[in-house]
C-alpha cells in the first residue's frame, strides 16, 4: 500500500459522546474518523475504504487485465466498482464491469450497474443474460447483516459466498478469477473442496486494508475450469 494518506503518522481524533448518540456509536464513528484508509478513499474519490482491499488483492495476484470482463456482486457503495473500472480501462471504452446490488448504486462511469437480488430463483439467468458474454474476473464483497451470533453470521456469509460461486460457474471465462469475501470457521472447508475442483489456484488472503480485529478474509481461485 503506497497512499500518502495511509502513510505516516496521524493524530487521534476523540469524538465526544453526544447525548442523542450511543457509546458503541460513539466508538464507531471515532474510528472511521481515525481510520487511515477511510482517509485516503476519501482523498482518491473512493466511495469505500473496501476499495483498497481490492487494490491490494490485484497487487499480489494480478486479477485484471486492461480490457477485460469483470462482474462485481454485491457492489453497493461502489468502491471495488470503481477499482475494477480503473483497472480494466472500462471508463475509456476498453472492456466492461457489470456491477449489481440489492440497493441501487449511483453511477459510476464505465459501469453497468443494476439492482437484483442474488436469491431469486431466476438470479443466474438474469446475471447471464445482463452481462452476455463470459468474463474475465468475478468479484464478491458479500456480506449479510451481523446478527451478533458468530456461528449465524459466519453460516449466512459463506452461503453467499457459495452463491457467488454458482455464479461464478455460469459466466467465468476458462482461465478467469474468482474473489470472495469469506469468514474463517468450518464450513469453510465445503466451498474450499468445490473451488480446488474448477480452479488451478486456490489461496486465501487477508489484505492489510482489511481490519486485524475482523475475522474477515478473501479466497482468491485463479485459472478456471469448467
Amino acid at each position: 500500500m503506497t497512499k500518502s494518506a495511509v502513510r505516516g503518522r496521524h493524530l487521534r481524533e476523540r469524538v465526544k459522546t453526544a447525548k442523542k448518540r450511543s457509546l458503541s456509536s460513539t466508538l464507531w464513528l471515532e474510528r472511521q474518523l481515525n481510520d487511515p484508509y477511510v482517509k485516503a478513499a476519501k482523498a482518491d474519490g473512493y466511495r469505500s475504504r473496501a476499495a483498497f482491499k481490492l487494490e491490494e488483492l490485484d497487487h499480489r495476484f494480478r486479477l485484471f487485465r486492461r480490457g477485460g470482463r469483470v462482474l462485481d456482486l454485491g457492489a453497493a457503495p461502489g468502491g471495488w466498482t470503481q477499482v475494477a473500472v480503473a483497472r480494466v480501462g472500462a471508463a475509456e471504452g476498453k472492456g466492461a464491469v457489470y456491477g449489481l446490488d440489492l440497493q441501487e448504486i449511483a453511477p459510476i462511469p464505465g459501469a453497468t450497474l443494476f439492482v437484483l437480488d442474488i436469491h431469486a430463483t431466476d438470479a443466474l439467468a438474469r446475471i447471464a443474460a445482463r452481462v452476455g458474454d463470459p468474463v474475465d474476473v468475478v468479484l464478491s464483497d458479500m456480506a449479510a447483516s451481523a446478527t451478533g451470533h458468530a456461528a449465524t453470521d459466519h453460516i449466512r456469509i459463506m452461503a453467499l459466498a457459495e452463491l457467488a460461486f454458482e455464479v461464478a460457474t455460469q459466466v467465468l471465462k476458462p482461465g478467469g478469477a474468482f474473489v470472495a469475501k469469506v469468514l474463517k470457521g468450518g464450513t469453510e472447508r465445503v466451498l474450499l473442496n468445490r473451488l480446488k475442483q474448477h480452479f488451478a489456484t486456490v489461496k486465501h488472503a487477508k489484505p492489510p486494508a482489511s481490519r486485524a480485529d475482523s475475522a474477515e478474509a478473501y479466497v482468491v481461485a485463479i485459472g478456471y475450469r469448467s
